[in-house]
């Protein structure tokens, strides 16, 4: 995997950072006075020393050819991953080539390395090993069937809430307040439910959201009805929908699927946060299978996750799908490529092919809060307090998310336009669009769809989430 001359742009930099601040402290350190000793390596290293308060400068190093995206090394006291001086590396890298010149990956980043290879090949070991020992598969059925006892009292319990709150009126539910949701959540976490649990929270925050308020508890109640008579039937259920109804219970599951290998572009990466955990979304993008895949990767409370790539970039690796009908996740398998800039980008298509395609996802999983997908030649447009994108050779538009009307990310794709056709990746939903990267037409590209030659970009991805 030879990286030199393969360097990143700043977005795509940018676009690994945990939050704002991290992202504008970074940006101070691009720069080449605070760096010395800084230098890149085939192999996909990039090192220096930064000079902070102290009287020792602090080292930092990023593996970026890492097997699960860039990884990170710095002495600075920071609980930040990417901490700023990697980011601050990473952006002088991606923009001075003559700051960060290849060289001889010095002794103390080759001991953080060669620390981080043993501990790749310990895993390795230590998984093959598991997998040449026959697990005690009678026990394992018995722990599932206790499992699934439990998530079944906690159903039927959980139905009998949802009757005596219809029976009740829903305009006691605004009354109750959200303790009686918070209470509900917690039988069904005692019953080894999270899924029902997540979706019990989110009931709660409906009562007194706003007017139609009663409208949209409703439809959630009949939602959350479903999912439990869905587990309570699950026996009667299509294979591809009972994989479904496990997943959105709780149950975990293993990647069934046979291995793709593909070249993978990365459309986007975002985290969301609560008081338990950190989970991270990125969306891929097989270029000559045209699968658009979905990993997860989760972290502590405060700490980012793992796994992350940076958007706009391509590499070459197998991922394997989890089970569940019109289910995107997946695994990602073995890498054999580190991520480079590429040309491509995914197919694009119009605003009432997207709201089809989500209409035939729900049909598969009827929890469905949204599905991937890439518009082509739209322009975003206001209209009064409510932002949308409309198709430049129709008269339909799709609104936005309230969501992403609050985010900086639809100014910069507002920009991006500048009142022409763009491309825009992101997850339309019941709720409208997200947009979370964009791509900006060129002549280059108009003329491949006339000539309708394989999609492609001439531009660099603009993250948006």
């Amino acid at each position: 995997m030879t990286q030199q001359g393969v360097r990143w742009t700043a977005e795509q930099v940018l676009a690994l950072a945990p939050d704002a601040m991290s992202r504008k402290a970074g940006s101070k350190l691009a720069v080449a006075g605070p760096w010395s000793q800084a230098g890149t390596s085939d192999e996909g290293t990039v090192w220096g020393l930064c000079k902070g308060s102290g009287s020792k400068p602090y080292q930092t190093v990023v593996d970026v050819a890492g097997s699960l995206g860039p990884a990170y090394k710095c002495s600075c006291p920071s609980r930040k991953f990417p901490c700023k001086h990697a980011l601050g590396l990473l952006l002088l890298w991606a923009g001075d080539a003559a700051s960060v010149p290849p060289g001889q990956v010095p002794d103390w980043a080759e001991q953080w390395l060669a620390g981080r290879r043993a501990r790749a090949a310990a895993r390795t070991t230590t998984d093959a090993a598991s997998g040449a020992t026959s697990a005690d598969t009678e026990a394992a059925r018995r722990r599932a069937e206790r499992r699934a006892d439990r998530i079944t009292a906690g159903a039927v319990e959980l139905e009998q809430r949802l009757t005596d709150l219809l029976r009740g009126g829903l305009a006691a539910a605004e009354q109750a307040g959200y303790g009686l949701w918070e209470e509900t959540a917690a039988r069904m976490v005692d019953a080894q439910a999270p899924g029902l649990a997540t979706r019990v929270r989110e009931l709660g925050s409906i009562p007194g959201s706003g007017p139609g308020w009663p409208v949209r508890l409703l439809e959630e109640c009949a939602l959350l009805h479903l999912l439990d008579q869905g587990w309570l039937r699950r026996e009667h259920l299509p294979g591809g929908l009972a994989a479904t109804v496990r997943s959105r219970v709780g149950l975990p599951g293993s990647p069934d699927g046979p291995p793709v290998r593909d070249r993978w572009l990365t459309l986007a990466q975002y985290d969301t946060s609560d008081s338990r955990l950190t989970t991270r979304r990125i969306w891929l993008h097989g270029v000559e299978s045209g699968r658009t895949a979905l990993l997860l990767s989760y972290g502590a409370a405060g700490r980012a996750p793992e796994l992350s790539l940076p958007v706009g970039l391509a590499f070459e690796a197998e991922v394997s799908a989890y089970p569940g009908a019109g289910q995107p996740r997946a695994a990602l398998g073995e890498r054999f490529t580190a991520p480079e800039p590429t040309a491509v980008r995914p197919p694009g298509m119009t605003v009432s092919e997207a709201a089809a395609r989500y209409g035939e996802a729900l049909r598969d999983d009827p929890w469905l809060d949204s599905c991937p997908v890439t518009l082509a030649r739209v322009i975003p447009t206001r209209d009064g307090d409510s932002w949308q994108l409309t198709d430049a050779d129709g008269d339909l538009a799709l609104p936005l998310t309230p969501s992403a009307r609050s985010r900086p990310g639809l100014w910069r794709l507002v920009a991006l336009s500048g009142g022409t056709p763009v491309t825009v990746f992101g997850e339309c939903g019941h709720r409208g669009f997200t947009p979370l990267t964009a791509w900006a037409e060129t002549e280059e590209t108009e003329e491949r769809e006339r000539t309708e030659e394989t999609p492609g970009t001439v531009g660099q991805a603009v993250v948006l989430c």
